[in-house]
C-alpha cells in the first residue's frame, strides 16, 4: 500500500473525487502478460484517479481478472503525486503523470457502473502479492466526457469517450502473442479500440 493510500484510506473525513475511466483492447494481448494463476476476464483497460485536494492524487491501472476464487481487477501500476498533477480549468479536469494525460468534464447525468457489481477487490501482485477487498461506494456516480493518451512512446494508446457507456464482451482466445512482463509500460502499447466509459464519483472515505 502506498503512502497515499494509507494516510487517505486510514483516517475518517477524507473527501475524495475519484475518475474512472475503461477502454476496450485486444485480450489476447492482456492475456499474453497476465502472471500465473490470474485469467483475463473482460477485454478492458481501466484508469482510476483519485484527488484528495489539489497537491494530492494517486493514479491506479487496472484489468479485470479471476484469482483464487475471486473476481477483482489486478493491479498494473499506480503512482502518486508529486508524479500525478492534476489541474481544472473551466469545468475540465486534468489529470497528467510524465507518461499519461487525462481530462474529463462532468455531463451531469448521473447513474450507476455495472461492472462494480462484479467486483470483489484489487490484486496487487508482486514479491508479496496482496489483496484489497473492494470498497463501498454509495453515491451516485456523474458520467463525464473523457480523453486520454499513453506517452511512454510514440503511438501508445490513446481515445476519447463517445458520449455512451458500453459493454466489454469476453473474447475466445484466437491469438496467442509472445509473453511480456505485466507492466504499465507495455499494457499501454495495447492499442485501443474504443473507450467504453468514464464517470465521477465524490465522497467521504471512512476510517
Amino acid at each position: 500500500m502506498t503512502a497515499y493510500q494509507k494516510k487517505v484510506r486510514g483516517d475518517s473525513g477524507f473527501m475524495i473525487e475519484q475518475f474512472v475511466m475503461a477502454y476496450l483492447i485486444e485480450q489476447d494481448r492482456i492475456r499474453a502478460m497476465l502472471p500465473e494463476g490470474y485469467e483475463s476476464l473482460r477485454p478492458v483497460l481501466r484508469i482510476n484517479s483519485e484527488i484528495l485536494d489539489e497537491k494530492t492524487a494517486y493514479l491506479e491501472f487496472n484489468t479485470p481478472v479471476r484469482c483464487d476464487g475471486k473476481r477483482g481487477w489486478l493491479n498494473i501500476g499506480h503512482w502518486v503525486s508529486p508524479e500525478v498533477r492534476c489541474e481544472r480549468d473551466n469545468g475540465v479536469v486534468s489529470i497528467d503523470t510524465p507518461f499519461l494525460h487525462l481530462t474529463y468534464k462532468g455531463t451531469g447525468t448521473m447513474g450507476g457502473c455495472p461492472a462494480e457489481k462484479d467486483n470483489d477487490g484489487c490484486f496487487f501482485p508482486g514479491e508479496t502479492p496482496e489483496f484489497h477487498p473492494a470498497e463501498q461506494i454509495n453515491e451516485k456516480k456523474e458520467f463525464c466526457d473523457c480523453k486520454f493518451a499513453w506517452t511512454f512512446h510514440e503511438g501508445d494508446a490513446g481515445g476519447a469517450s463517445i458520449g455512451k457507456t458500453l459493454p466489454a464482451i469476453p473474447e475466445e482466445n484466437s491469438t496467442v502473442y509472445p509473453r511480456q512482463e505485466l507492466t504499465a509500460e507495455n499494457a499501454a502499447a495495447i492499442p485501443c479500440k474504443m473507450v467504453l466509459g468514464s464517470y465521477i464519483v465524490r465522497f467521504e472515505r471512512q476510517r
